[in-house]
Order: C-alpha cells, then sequence, then structure tokens
C-alpha cells in the first residue's frame, strides 16, 4: 500500500513539474525568471531552446507514467531493462539537489540571485524528495 501512496505521489509531482514545462513552451511566462540559473549579475546562465524544453516535458511526464505504473494503478508493458531506471531516476534527483557547486543545489556558491533563492527553497528540497522517495520505493518493493 505505501509503494502505492510514494508512486502515485511521484506521479502527480512529475506531472505537474511537466506541465510547467508544456506551459512555458506555449508562451506562458509565469516563473521563467525564477527557474533558469542566473550569473551573479542576473544575467541568464543558459539559453534553453523550446526543444530542449519539450524533452524535459516528455521526460519528466514518462517518469511520471513509469511511477503510476509501478503503483499497478494502470497496465504498462515496459522492457526488464526499465527496472534500472527505478534507481537511475532518483540518482538524477539526488545529484540535482547536490547540484554543481556553481549555480544549482545546496552547495553553489551562488545564492543571492532570484533563481538561486527559489532553488534553495524549493528546487533543491523537492529533487531530494523526489529522489529520498524514489529510493524508499526500491527499498520497500
Amino acid at each position: 500500500m505505501i509503494i502505492e501512496i510514494l508512486s502515485i505521489i511521484l506521479f502527480l509531482v512529475f506531472m505537474a513539474l511537466s506541465g510547467f514545462h508544456f506551459y512555458w513552451i506555449l508562451g506562458g511566462k509565469w516563473g521563467t525568471d525564477k527557474v533558469i540559473p542566473t550569473k551573479s549579475n542576473e544575467a541568464s546562465a543558459l539559453a534553453i531552446p523550446k526543444f530542449a524544453t519539450l524533452i524535459v516535458a516528455l521526460v519528466l511526464m514518462s517518469f511520471g507514467l513509469l511511477y503510476l505504473a509501478k503503483s499497478g494503478l494502470i497496465a504498462l508493458q515496459v522492457p526488464n531493462w526499465v527496472n534500472y531506471g527505478y534507481w537511475f531516476i532518483p540518482s538524477i534527483f539526488i545529484l540535482r539537489a547536490i547540484g554543481e557547486f556553481n549555480y544549482v543545489g545546496f552547495f553553489k556558491k551562488i545564492k543571492h540571485t532570484k533563481f538561486a533563492k527559489a532553488d534553495s527553497k524549493l528546487f533543491s528540497p523537492l529533487c531530494l524528495g523526489i529522489g529520498v522517495i524514489g529510493i524508499l520505493i526500491q527499498l520497500l518493493k
């Protein structure tokens, strides 16, 4: 029962994150000043093409569907090698939470930009939570 609940939580989180990315692809502006890492002078550290945003949206949606399938609430035929993904997905998010030591993660150097503040309050804790829940699902199975 706990695996199902945790899987549904991850499904909902991934669908929400995917939805934000689709919103930005369609021209939405809300939140865009806080979701892209910026240098200390608030100049964007990245230029993200819409195609990359689409890929991220689809990957996040796929992650959500995989966890919903893991819960048993949907029947989704996946190859056996996808089971490694249930370790890979949490690993990605834990590494994201740790960061790359400059702009992203708990150990970033640039801490006073809009992105950095949002990252410290929301993005990094969310990524750590996703990672921990994903690992718990694997350990409890």
